[in-house]
């Protein structure tokens, strides 16, 4: 085993996280500490990327506020994060969808990934 990968091991709490891929639209729950009060802040927004694996794994979630567009990068073994929460499953063809930044209106829109109950 790799020395590195297990300290992350060791170090990293194991959580109990939903698991999401790029396109889903996701609600995360932040914990925000302002002096000594302490309050959770949601950020809603679509999954444009999730990079890095183990304890060093990142993704980015992207929405639309007052017309701007707002990223976020958020470790994912971050004890800052009191929950995520999965809303709509997306269908993308590609992990990296940095294309989005250049479009607006309705060209930006994610289509929802269907499940039949065949199987």
């Amino acid at each position: 085993m790799n020395l590195i990968q297990y300290v992350h091991e060791q170090l990293t709490p194991k959580r109990e996280l939903p698991s999401f891929r790029p396109g889903d639209n996701i609600s995360v729950s932040y914990k925000i500490i302002e002096g000594a009060k302490e309050r959770i802040q949601v950020f809603r927004g679509d999954v444009i990327q999730i990079s890095g694996e183990g304890a060093t794994k990142t993704f980015t979630v992207r929405k639309i506020s007052n017309g701007v567009g707002v990223e976020r990068i958020i470790p994912l073994s971050s004890p800052a994060i009191a929950s995520i929460e999965v809303l709509k499953r997306g269908k993308v063809r590609r992990a990296r969808l940095f294309y989005l930044r250049q479009l607006t209106g309705k060209k930006a829109k994610i289509k929802e990934r269907r499940y039949s109950h065949n199987g």
